[in-house]
């Protein structure tokens, strides 16, 4: 079985965003009221082209931000050696990471 995530990738002037998301939460909001944190995973935002969860980490490379959640694609990130665990953020049960490249 193969994992689809979606991806969106945006320039905006020399920078590149990618954000990406496991195509099961697109569209969907979790919410940690005890840790006062919530993440809405909105289409606007992440619904780009949906591709294999394995392709999708070759854009890492050319992205200045890179923007994830969840379970799939952080564990990727974290397996590739893009994210550290001790920099995933956990909102009701959902990962959530960013990259950010320095120049």
């Amino acid at each position: 079985m193969t994992s689809k995530v979606y991806v969106k990738v945006v320039k905006v002037k020399n920078e590149v965003i990618l954000a990406i998301c496991d195509e099961e939460i697109l569209g969907k909001t979790f919410e940690d009221r005890e840790k006062g944190l919530k993440i809405e995973v909105k289409e606007a935002f992440y619904k780009g082209l949906k591709m294999e969860l394995e392709d999708s980490i070759s854009l890492f490379e050319k992205a200045s931000i890179v923007n994830l959640v969840g379970e799939k694609i952080v564990e990727k990130a974290v397996r590739k050696g893009f994210i550290k665990p001790s920099g995933i953020i956990w909102i009701a049960g959902i990962p959530h990471a960013q990259l950010i490249k320095m120049h």
